[in-house]
This record gives C-alpha cells, sequence and structure tokens, in this order.
C-alpha cells in the first residue's frame, strides 16, 4: 500500500511522513484529512491536475477523507503566479462559475459523493483585521524570501505586493481550519503546502505531511500544462481533440506521458519504454498513449472511433477523406467579400494572436484549397467551398 501511495510523488515532506501518517491513522482507527486546494482562476481541468487528482483517488479507494478547499476568498485576492507579476484577482461571480465548473469536472477522477468540498471564504472571510494580523505576526519576511518567484523579484527590484506576500499564509490557515493530515499539490505549491505544516505546529497541531506530484508538462514539451499557455489536454475536450493533441507531444515527452497521464500497470508502462529504447516507432506508441487517455476520460468506443478518425483526417493522403468543420460566412462579420489571409485565419483560429497566425503563414502551415500560401496580406475572397487548413489539425470549409 505504502509503495502505492508513493508511486510518482517528486517530494514528501518530512521523507517519512506519509508512513507515520498511515500508522497513527491506523493506532487512532480514524481516516485522514487529505487536502488538495485550488483557486479557481479558470474552469477547465486538464491531464496537469489529474496528477494529483489520481494520487487522492488512491487515497480516497483506501477509504480515507479527501478535502478539496476552493479558494474562494483567496482568488478574489490573487494568488502570485510565479512568473515576476501578481495574477489579477476574480470577482465573486468568477470565482462561484469557475469553482462549479471544477467540481463537475472532479467527477472525471475522484468520487464526489465521497468527497468534502470546503470554500475558504467560510473561514477567512469571518477573521477581523486583529485576527489578521495575529495570523501574520507568526511568519517573518526572511520565511516568506524563501519563495523562490518572491526572492527572484525582490534581487530584481520587481514589485512585490503586500497581498502577495499574505497569500501562502492565508493557503497554510486553511490546513490549520480544516485539521489537514496530508496536502496534495504540484512540486510549484511546496512553499505554500509547507506553510500549512508550520501554521499548524504554531497552532499546538500535529503538522501535515506534504505530498507534491511531479508537474506535467504540455504540448509544447517545455513549460509545464497550462491553460494560459494554450498546451493543455482538458479532462472534457472531445475524444478526437485528445487523440490529435496526444499524437502532437514532441518524442521527448512520451515517457513522462507514459508515467503519469496513463493508467497502464506498472509492467504496461515498462514494456512500453522498453518498446521505445529499442527502437518502436514513437508515433505507435503516442497512439497507445492517446487511447488510454481517452478511455479513462471517455470509453474504449470513444479511444477507438478517434483512432480511425485521426488515421483519416491527418494520415490518409486522399484529400476526399478528411473532414472539414463548416463555418458559416456570415459568422465571420465581413461585409466586403475580400479578406487578408491573416484576417481570415485569425477568425477562424480565435484562440491563437494575430502575430502567432502570421508566423505560421510565412512558415507554410498554411493551405487555401489544398494551395500553400505564405503571404499573411494577400486577399482572399470569401465564396462558399472554400477550404482552409490551418496548421497540422484544423480543417475549415466556408458555407
Amino acid at each position: 500500500m505504502i509503495n502505492t501511495l508513493q508511486e510518482n510523488a517528486a517530494i514528501i515532506l518530512p521523507e517519512n511522513g506519509l508512513e507515520q501518517k498511515l500508522k497513527q491513522a491506523e493506532q487512532e482507527n480514524r481516516k485522514l484529512v487529505i487536502k488538495l486546494g485550488f483557486d479557481p482562476t479558470a474552469p477547465d481541468l486538464h491531464l496537469g491536475h489529474a496528477v494529483v487528482l489520481k494520487k487522492l483517488k488512491q487515497f480516497q479507494e483506501l477509504g480515507h477523507q479527501i478535502m478539496i478547499v476552493v479558494g474562494s476568498f483567496t482568488a478574489r485576492i490573487g494568488d502570485p503566479t510565479g512568473k515576476n507579476k501578481a495574477r489579477k484577482p476574480l470577482s465573486v461571480e468568477d470565482v462561484n462559475h469557475n469553482a462549479q465548473t471544477y467540481i463537475n469536472q472532479l467527477s472525471k477522477i475522484i468520487d464526489v459523493e465521497k468527497t468534502n468540498i470546503v470554500f475558504n471564504s467560510d473561514w477567512l472571510d469571518a477573521l477581523n483585521f486583529s485576527e489578521v494580523i495575529q495570523l501574520m505576526s507568526k511568519v517573518t519576511v526572511a520565511q516568506l524570501m524563501h519563495r523562490n518567484d518572491f526572492n527572484k523579484r525582490f534581487t530584481e527590484n520587481t514589485p512585490i505586493a503586500m497581498h502577495e506576500l499574505i497569500y501562502p499564509i492565508l493557503q497554510g490557515f486553511d490546513s490549520v481550519q480544516i485539521e489537514c493530515d496530508i496536502e496534495m499539490g504540484g512540486t510549484d505549491q511546496l512553499f505554500n503546502c509547507t506553510m500549512g505544516r508550520q501554521l499548524q505546529e504554531v497552532h499546538q497541531m500535529s503538522a501535515q505531511v506534504v505530498m507534491c506530484m511531479p508537474l506535467l508538462k504540455g504540448l509544447d514539451g517545455k513549460e509545464k500544462m497550462s491553460k494560459s499557455l494554450n498546451n493543455i489536454i482538458g479532462l472534457t475536450d472531445e475524444p478526437d481533440d485528445m487523440f490529435g493533441k496526444t499524437m502532437s507531444i514532441p518524442d521527448s515527452l512520451i515517457d513522462e506521458f507514459i508515467e503519469l497521464a496513463t493508467d497502464f500497470s506498472t509492467e504496461e508502462k515498462a514494456d512500453l519504454q522498453l518498446k521505445l529504447q529499442n527502437g518502436e516507432n514513437p508515433m505507435n506508441i503516442k497512439k497507445l498513449i492517446a487511447k488510454n487517455i481517452i478511455t479513462q476520460y471517455h470509453d474504449r468506443a470513444a479511444a477507438e472511433l478517434a483512432e480511425e478518425f485521426f488515421s483519416s483526417q491527418f494520415q490518409s493522403k486522399n484529400s476526399e477523406e478528411k473532414v472539414y468543420e463548416p463555418v458559416s460566412l456570415t459568422s465571420l462579420h465581413y461585409k466586403e467579400n475580400m479578406i487578408t489571409l491573416v484576417e481570415l485565419c485569425s477568425a477562424l483560429k480565435s484562440d491563437l494572436s494575430k502575430s502567432a497566425v502570421r508566423r505560421m503563414i510565412q512558415s507554410g502551415g498554411i493551405q487555401i484549397n489544398h494551395i500553400k500560401i505564405t503571404d499573411p496580406d494577400e486577399e482572399i475572397e470569401l465564396l462558399p467551398q472554400t477550404k482552409v487548413k490551418i496548421g497540422r489539425r484544423d480543417f475549415f470549409e466556408l458555407v
């Protein structure tokens, strides 16, 4: 059991803490309280979140109590992002909408009916100013400056607002309030999670164990999976999108995806990694990973259909077999019947910046009626049945 729970964990603090907590729970004949906190800053969960959620599921299946702490208060003040600037705080309406979306998506992995979901505004809104000052007095500025991004920004003379320094303390106070035994998170949450340990000790409580999971890299193969970087595979993505996105990952990410994104057995994972080392075509391995991911979040039949769609859409050279998404000419909102290529592609792919579209055109990634065009400013006549191919995965037909 202990080996299963420790599997893939990047950090367990203290090193033998998990084993001690499990023994303590057994001796006291009680469930451990396992905490995962999140600020509902964006309404979509992705495979990066799933790395932690699947570890929570293991604890839940062993009978322990999962506690999801929704940062309904902390999201309104703005979490330090780790990117040398403060994150924009959310409105109450944004928080409530995103939180409900998160909760609905949690059921993709954990049993929501057996999960305790709480909102930290319930106790943080209730603190009076004197209590806030008392809480702040438990932590020194020197301790806060151990957080890497704070230290970096201070060294570079980049402004750090007071509310950002307070944020980790508030997150740590959540652990005091729910009497947490183990706090889960990604490795980027290590500092905030250890703050929970410190504040519990100050309040004469048994300090929580911190358990951090690795950060799954996104489709770019460089940065962690993040909605703001547009490099995610969402848990609610359609099967065809899941398959196509998985096939687009760089080969260097295959091992990481096998370990963190699939639910293959230990033996199956080792077998796939061995085949890759022995020269198996990476595309074949990616297909197996893609089907496994889709089976987890949809079902096996959807995975089979997605593979068939991918083969006909992206591997077949017969253009007649391609499926083009119909786009109404009227939806483009252009009165004239001529439009520059960059404007047309930007309208069809609103998630891409205009500069990104321009670069894609110049690099030969755009086709109009199967003809490659590399001039972003070339004018295109808006006619029905015009076929537009953007990059490797997006096919549109004007109707």
